[in-house]
């Protein structure tokens, strides 16, 4: 059956009080996030002893740790903030197996220097998608040699979004070392989000066999083009909540088809963790009460 996560970014706590609300909710898992009111792990700052302090303290509370947060732009255009960005994540992918997972996830960035989100023409020139792959193959590597996979999630605003583009990176980038965060709703533009059933079943038919960890929000018709963000005390990858033609709210709140989308990964991924994400705590019990229903409905 697959089980389901959260985000522990969503719970600004120490690390004690994250994990007793984390599952006071019911969640046999979480994402990572290197967050916590009563630890740093700054870039630079993160240590195997601080990493075996976070593990030991979720596996005691037998809450599995299935990934890591590394959310960050990998393409700024400013090469100097590139490279501490990339730097921090190839940190944190170190570190990974300290952490109890091999699974370290960011987006493919945007050229953007405002946003990690907004789209920016050289996201989609050769140029663009060549310097894009010499990151995301040196964080691969990165990755295998410390016994790690580092997981891309396409957004269609970034370098790689759609169904094509992730498809042209792994063809590629065939490296043990790189695998697919499932996202469907990352998918969704001004021109398929009328079409969510075909276009689930386009991303399964080609990327499913790559999943490794899943996630669980919607996506819904914008009502204007602007960049959205709740108000939350987490980062900007938590306070997202979608930019241009499709709004990304919490899981049930979209016209996403979950029975389908579940259906289809449950498929090729039975035991799969998937981990719910753009919420506010006090939507948790709702939102987790939904996925719930779905998986029932779908025997997963």
């Amino acid at each position: 059956m697959i089980y389901v996560g959260i985000f522990n970014g969503y719970f600004p706590y120490d690390l004690k009080t994250s994990i007793e609300k984390i599952k006071a909710q019911g969640f046999s898992t979480v994402q990572l996030d290197l967050a916590f009111k009563d630890m740093d792990f700054a870039p630079g700052t993160v240590t195997k002893a601080k990493c075996h302090t976070v593990r030991d303290a979720f596996r005691r509370a037998n809450l599995p740790i299935a990934c890591l947060s590394g959310y960050t732009n990998i393409v700024h255009p400013d090469r100097e903030e590139r490279r501490r960005r990339v730097g921090a994540l190839k940190e944190i992918i170190r570190h990974a197996r300290d952490l109890g997972t091999p699974y370290v996830i960011s987006e493919t960035g945007t050229f953007n220097s405002e946003s990690d989100w907004v789209h920016h023409p050289r996201n989609k020139t050769a140029e663009g998608y060549q310097e894009a792959l010499d990151e995301i193959a040196g964080l691969a590597q990165e990755a295998y040699d410390h016994g790690a996979v580092f997981l891309v999630e396409n957004y269609v605003n970034n370098v790689v979004g759609s169904v094509d583009e992730v498809l042209r990176l792994f063809a590629d980038l065939p490296h043990p070392g790189l695998g697919l965060l499932m996202d469907p709703t990352n998918y969704f533009d001004d021109a398929n989000i009328d079409h969510v059933d075909a276009t689930l079943d386009r991303i399964f038919d080609a990327l499913g066999e790559r999943i490794r960890i899943a996630h669980a929000k919607d996506c819904k018709k914008a009502a204007n083009q602007a960049e959205k963000h709740a108000a939350l005390d987490a980062s900007e990858a938590h306070t997202f909540r979608g930019a241009g033609g499709v709004d990304l709210p919490a899981p049930g709140l979209g016209s996403l088809n979950y029975e389908h989308y579940l259906r289809r990964l449950a498929r090729l991924h039975p035991n799969i963790a998937l981990i719910i994400e753009h919420l506010e705590e006090s939507d948790v019990p709702r939102a987790k009460a939904f996925v719930d229903g779905a998986l029932l409905a779908v025997g997963a």
